[in-house]
């Protein structure tokens, strides 16, 4: 007779769409862990209980550690897939490392709170960590990413979100924790733009108005589309749940892309089919548009697994 009480999940990992993020990233100074077990433990109740008291603006968020500082932080015990990001490179493609210790995500409706959380939660780790890299994310128009075609179309709805994105009975220590890799998409838009609209539907393996997919037999195998769906052995989609938002700038912009998933496997596989195709080298030719500028992996853990640790 099962009677354990699920540990509870961050709820940011799979909370549905929102207006607005902020993405956070820092190192840890040197030799604070101690301190900094229940500083995130801190962090990660305020997010939570944020999410009630914001409920009108669905606030959401989630802490993540780096699979390099992993160690350091967490003695006892270690996620079963947990390991450093998968950098590839071929031909002009380049998908680089670039790690972080802890990663703060957060997301809401509303831009002024997520102003004021992010500061908020930046005090508390003071002292602490050093923040090294902050990027703010925007809904644009209605779920596009900034090539003008609708983003994250495939994820998975409803209770499937969890199934996909939380680790379950295969590793219970880290049950309803969550794989996290999250790459800096600049995207080159005065030259996507000089794309007729045709081309850039192939590359993407959609129509761009409607958002319809191509047929399996009108589909380039070197669309974005066909890259990016892979089944395993047994002929089941590798799914991942997308957390993607478009970020920046005039002067830099692109898609802040972010892989919740239950394993760290699908999505290398998805990266691998991008970057290097398949055995006939058909890569994903929207990579010709578009540069991952980082790659980091993390792990995020359930908010039991956080409170337990912080001792």
């Amino acid at each position: 007779m099962e009677n354990q009480v699920m540990p509870r999940e961050q709820l940011g990992v799979c909370a549905e769409g929102n207006l607005h993020s902020v993405y956070l990233m820092f190192n840890a100074n040197d030799g604070v862990e101690s301190q900094l077990r229940p500083c995130l433990a801190n962090i990660a109740q305020y997010i939570y209980e944020l999410s009630d008291q914001y409920a009108d603006t669905a606030f959401n968020g989630f802490i993540a550690v780096g699979a390099n500082y992993w160690d350091s932080l967490y003695l006892s015990n270690r996620p079963a897939e947990l390991k450093p990001f998968p950098a590839m490179t071929a031909g002009n493609r380049d998908a680089p490392a670039l790690e972080y210790d802890l990663f703060v995500h957060i997301r809401c409706d509303r831009f002024d709170i997520l102003h004021l959380i992010a500061n908020e939660i930046c005090q508390m780790f003071e002292g602490l960590v050093e923040l090294v890299d902050e990027e703010r994310g925007f809904r644009f128009m209605d779920n596009r990413d900034l090539t003008g075609f609708v983003d994250g179309t495939e994820n998975p709805k409803g209770r499937h979100r969890q199934e996909v994105a939380l680790v379950g009975d295969e590793d219970k220590d880290f049950k309803s924790g969550s794989y996290v890799h999250v790459q800096k998409f600049a995207h080159n838009l005065s030259k996507w733009h000089r794309l007729p609209q045709k081309k850039q539907e192939d590359i993407i393996g959609r129509t761009k108005q409607d958002n319809i997919e191509y047929a399996a037999a009108d589909k380039p195998l070197t669309s974005h589309v066909k890259r990016v769906n892979l089944k395993d052995l047994q002929g089941n989609p590798m799914e991942i749940l997308r957390q993607s938002m478009p970020y920046g700038t005039v002067k830099e912009q692109g898609l802040m892309f972010i892989s919740n998933c239950r394993n760290s496997d699908n999505f290398e596989q998805m990266l691998n089919s991008m970057v290097h195709g398949d055995e006939h080298g058909n890569h994903d030719h929207l990579l010709h548009f578009s540069q991952a500028l980082t790659g980091a992996s993390f792990f995020a853990p359930s908010l039991d697994f956080i409170e337990r640790e912080s001792h």
